[in-house]
């Protein structure tokens, strides 16, 4: 008797450690009371590597141990440091880089299977139209949200670029792009392998769709420096030459130079090239050309610690000291106001009518909580958006001088990343250094579009962007161009 109830609490207490909840929460009690003492080993199953899944998805309960990961679809801990098991060296760092990169894979794969990508409930061709025959949407709110609707249901394609030497594209990164005013030339830096940067125009007069087609001229320029800032300059018609600020390395000093948009059209080589100069700027981090009657012939580079305004035709300088870095500027049209942005966080505006000597000459004051990367003024100039190195966005108000709208989910941490603000379509667009490019509504700071990168995630491999309203000339559609790697993509609203 006594052996037969020995036998069957024996058998009830293996049914309770058989027991899925009962073993739950008896695994939960060992971590509360034992993971401090004992961290778990990981030398068991040396075959099996560690998923991409992070541990705060779905192990909230888990406590986190220093120099341990936790799995949670394999529900134990894994060592960081570098070189454990001699097959599975772990870092932080390594695992946020598979997270991410296993996110923008299934982000491209609902891409291509999704044709229609709505952002808003009942936000659809159909309620908008009838809302507007309704009366309940003015004009400019349907136009605005209809290119809102659009900006949702833009595609990828891959454009094809042709050039006298193919072996040059397909080696060479992209590093930056520019469009021009009218939109119908792009401006390319790409970095070489051996080291330096070469820089052209690619045509985009043939980019329609369905075959989109653009043509690399074949006139292109090398150095062996750092491209800071580039800017398109109007000095004998709009948008007739390209400012450049390069990087001085070694013996050979810093220099902001002026060259003729007509160098790089292999047609125009018979043609007068137009004022080429060159400018000794040691150091320039910004550039801004002005198209103000006021500053005519004028560009400004922001260096460390001051502000260089110069009169290409005259050669007269004019400089204003500062108490931080420039990294960003740009002039206004109507008013003779340069803004500007410091590292320190700081954006204040410049009276080009006063001299560098008087103490007047800052007009306008705001303050970022980070290193200012972008400024941008809106064309009635009451409004100026800005990025910083915290990834935050602000619109704010020149008459207040407060911020009137924050644009949520840009990310970046230390680099000089552009922003880009289209008023005709009324959109936001800012390429993250997680390598998302994200579009915001710029009346009501909604995000639209989030965009993931055709390219494998890299702090090397940042997309540069441009959008128009107008892509390959007048009589183009309204799209985006973003340029990775050795490729160029165009999302088309049509």
């Amino acid at each position: 008797m006594h052996k037969s109830s020995w036998k069957s609490r024996r058998l009830g207490r293996r049914n309770q450690w058989q027991n899925p909840r009962f073993q739950q929460h008896s695994s939960n009690a060992r971590w509360d009371t034992r993971t401090q003492q004992s961290p778990p080993d990981s030398d068991h199953d040396e075959e099996e590597g560690p998923s991409t899944s992070s541990s705060t998805a779905g192990s909230s309960s888990v406590p986190d141990l220093p120099g341990y990961y936790f799995d949670a679809e394999k529900n134990r801990y894994f060592r960081l440091l570098p070189g454990h098991n001699n097959c599975n060296p772990l870092t932080r760092e390594s695992i946020q880089q598979k997270e991410m990169e296993h996110k923008r894979l299934r982000l491209l794969e609902e891409e291509d299977k999704q044709k229609k990508k709505i952002t808003r409930m009942g936000f659809n061709a159909y309620s908008l139209l009838q809302k507007s025959k309704l009366g309940f949407l003015s004009v400019p709110s349907y136009c605005r949200l209809a290119h809102e609707l659009r900006v949702s249901c833009m595609q990828r394609k891959k454009v094809q670029i042709h050039s006298s030497d193919p072996s040059a594209l397909a080696s060479d990164r992209f590093n930056l792009i520019l469009a021009d005013t009218n939109s119908d030339r792009l401006f390319t830096v790409n970095d070489v392998k051996v080291g330096g940067s070469k820089y052209g125009i690619i045509s985009l007069r043939g980019l329609k769709t369905p075959t989109l087609r653009v043509h690399m001229h074949e006139n292109l320029y090398f150095t062996n420096r750092k491209v800071n800032s580039v800017c398109w300059a109007s000095l004998n018609h709009l948008d007739s030459h390209i400012l450049l600020c390069l990087m001085g390395i070694a013996e050979t000093p810093g220099c902001a130079t002026l060259l003729p948009a007509s160098l790089f059209v292999s047609s125009h080589t018979g043609d007068r090239p137009g004022m080429l100069c060159s400018f000794r700027i040691p150091g320039a981090w910004s550039c801004a050309w002005s198209m103000n009657s006021q500053a005519n012939n004028c560009f400004s580079t922001g260096l460390s610690r001051w502000v260089l305004v110069t009169n290409v035709v005259t050669g007269h300088r004019q400089s204003f000291g500062t108490s931080s870095d420039v990294l960003a500027q740009q002039f206004a049209a109507m008013t003779p106001l340069l803004f500007n942005g410091c590292r320190s966080g700081e954006i204040f505006a410049i009276d080009m009518r006063c001299r560098n000597e008087g103490k007047n000459w800052k007009t306008t004051r705001l303050f970022h909580h980070s290193a200012v990367t972008s400024v941008q003024i809106l064309q009635e100039e009451k409004c100026l958006m800005a990025s910083d190195m915290a990834g935050t966005i602000k619109l704010w108000d020149l008459r207040t001088t407060k911020c009137v709208k924050q644009y949520e989910g840009h990310v970046n941490e230390y680099a000089l990343l552009p922003l880009h603000v289209h008023e005709e379509e009324g959109i936001v667009v800012a390429v993250g250094q997680d390598c998302y490019t994200r579009i915001w509504s710029l009346h009501d700071a909604q995000l639209l579009r989030t965009i993931p990168s055709p390219h494998p995630t890299s702090r090397a491999n940042i997309p540069s962007v441009a959008f128009s309203s107008r892509l390959g000339g007048p009589r183009g559609a309204p799209g985006l161009l973003m340029a990775v790697q050795q490729d160029l993509y165009c999302f088309s609203y049509s």
